[in-house]
C-alpha cells in the first residue's frame, strides 16, 4: 500500500490582489483567493481537498518565506 501526500502553497499574489492555492493536486494547479480572509478559505479548500489523502500545507510571505505550515491527516485510510 502507498501513502499519497498533496503538498500545497499559499502565497501571496505579485499583484497584492489576494492569494493563490498552488499544488499539482488541484485540477488547474492554481486557485486564486481575493476576499479578507483568503488564507483561512485557501487552508480550508485544501484540507478539505484533501480529506482522504494525506496533506502538508506550507503559507509564504511576499518574501517567498515559509511563516506557517498546516499537516492534515486524510481521514479515509485504505484497509
Amino acid at each position: 500500500m502507498t501513502n499519497s501526500q498533496h503538498v500545497y502553497e499559499v502565497r501571496a499574489r505579485k499583484d497584492h490582489g489576494g492569494v493563490d492555492l498552488i499544488s499539482d493536486a488541484l485540477p488547474f494547479r492554481r486557485l486564486w483567493y481575493g476576499e479578507p480572509d483568503a488564507i483561512t478559505n485557501a487552508i480550508g479548500y485544501a484540507k478539505f481537498y484533501s480529506r482522504s489523502h494525506d496533506a502538508v500545507i506550507r503559507v509564504y510571505d511576499s518574501a517567498g518565506n515559509v511563516i506557517k505550515t498546516h499537516e492534515h491527516t486524510g481521514d479515509f485510510k485504505e484497509w
